[in-house]
């Protein structure tokens, strides 16, 4: 296939496409080569998480004990559940862009310490659109994109094409440096000097499997 071998760090997709086991599976490629992950889980709590990954024969505990993993969690105290905040895992709140921001400064700088070459993902930007002013939002995203490009992160965030504004989608594509587009069927790479490749996928029990591939 000639996908690029960096991760892009954007996804603009229709729901139940596979974006979130992509960002699964993602985190884990790297957790296994050592890579250190901050994730940001805003459409599932840690322990929901976890059991989505454990689905797929991905298991964190290792790696959470290896501190290799460092989750950010605003989900869980929406819901009402209690988890206790550890050295690799921290709350949030969903509707509190400035505070998520401040313990992404943390994350940033417990995972920097593991390495410097790490991997950062935030599962899913559409949820903070729901819970937030979209102005918000985009600063959140910018000032994110930001610290985690300084510190050398690989940066994957996901979102659902239609949740926000034309116009606000369109200020979206502008600030990041790649997208990957999936369909259902298709997963579409474009980067930001018009580079574009297309390939078949399939979500199995073993992940997202692609199929032939072209350059477009």
């Amino acid at each position: 296939m000639d996908f690029p071998k960096t991760p892009p760090p954007w996804f603009m997709d229709p729901p139940k496409v596979g974006k979130s086991i992509f960002s699964y599976q993602f985190t884990y490629h790297g957790l296994n080569f050592k890579e250190p992950c901050l994730y940001i889980t805003m459409d599932d709590g840690i322990k929901q998480l976890t059991q989505n990954m454990m689905d797929f024969g991905w298991f964190l505990q290792g790696f959470i004990d290896e501190e290799l993993l460092y989750v950010i969690d605003p989900t869980s105290s929406l819901s009402g559940a209690r988890v206790e905040n550890t050295e690799t895992y921290t709350s949030s709140k969903i509707n509190d862009p400035t505070d998520l921001m401040v313990k992404v400064g943390v994350g940033t700088r417990f995972v920097f310490k593991k390495s410097n070459a790490f991997r950062s993902v935030f599962d899913s930007l559409t949820t903070s659109f729901i819970f937030n002013p979209e102005p918000m939002v985009i600063r959140f995203l910018k000032n994110y994109l930001r610290r985690l490009k300084e510190a050398g992160a690989t940066i994957l965030v996901n979102y659902t094409e239609g949740v926000a504004s034309p116009e606000t989608e369109r200020i979206l594509k502008s600030i990041v440096d790649n997208e990957i587009i999936l369909d259902g069927s298709n997963m579409t790479f474009k980067s930001s000097d018009d580079f574009m490749a297309k390939a078949k996928y399939e979500i199995t029990d073993q992940g997202i499997v692609l199929g032939e591939g072209k350059v477009l």
